[in-house]
């Protein structure tokens, strides 16, 4: 069945290219954002204060602060080095999980093309810093501890390493698409009051999904750069 979607209103955009067209509108708003974040920060002395209300500043404040610990906690004690590649791919992918919230929008993490493009990121990012940590002795991490085995253990890690981009994307896609799915029943049997019940459950699994995600880039990238291999 075909649902009408606003994203269809922009010319050639079909039913095809609805999450496409999401993605990039969302993107879209997040550069608007983030220059409207930095602006805020003020300059000099302004911008490492921290703020002293609720603010706009204060928000991001917060989840940067946030960001920032869980990356220590995973990766060590270079985790803040890649808090901007964390906080993205959070802040991103739970915008693309919430949009999905409004009526007439359909979340472009719906569609597994979305939700598997973002896996393959992930996995672009964790081996283009494995090799920055480490140059081609990257590599031995696929030959295991014996050498021996080797091997069978390039075999075992080469196949671990391609399905992980697929994995991330079909838990993602699958959880949203049930989610989602839920919610649709629930508004098309009783449009007013329980609903509201799902709308908060969604919104749970929409920050648990983005979170489940970017903690799983921070294990990778951890792994990717580990000397203890």
């Amino acid at each position: 069945m075909v649902h009408f979607n606003w994203t269809q209103l922009i010319p050639g955009v079909g039913h095809h290219y609805v999450h496409v067209a999401t993605a990039v509108v969302l993107v879209g708003l997040f550069l608007v954002v983030a220059c409207v974040a930095r602006v805020s920060l003020g300059k000099g002395e302004a911008a490492i204060r921290p703020a002293g209300s609720l603010s706009l500043k204060g928000i991001f404040e917060l989840f940067t602060e946030f960001i920032a610990s869980l990356s220590n906690m995973v990766v060590g004690e270079k985790g803040r080095n890649f808090v901007p590649l964390f906080a993205a791919t959070f802040t991103f992918i739970l915008l693309n999980n919430l949009v999905g919230l409004l009526p007439g929008m359909t979340p472009p993490t719906d569609n597994i093309n979305s939700t598997v493009g973002f896996g393959i990121f992930s996995f672009i990012a964790y081996n283009v810093y494995g090799l920055k940590e480490h140059g081609l002795a990257y590599f031995k991490q696929f030959l295991g501890p014996l050498i021996y085995l080797a091997p069978l253990m390039v075999v075992i890690e080469l196949i671990s390493h391609i399905v992980r981009p697929i994995s991330l994307g079909l838990r993602l896609q699958g959880n949203m698409m049930g989610d989602h799915t839920v919610l649709g029943i629930f508004l098309d049997l009783v449009p007013y009051g329980v609903p509201v019940i799902f709308y908060f459950l969604g919104m749970f699994v929409c920050f648990m999904q983005a979170f489940v995600f970017t903690m799983l880039t921070m294990i990778y990238v951890a792994m990717a750069i580990s000397h203890d291999h």
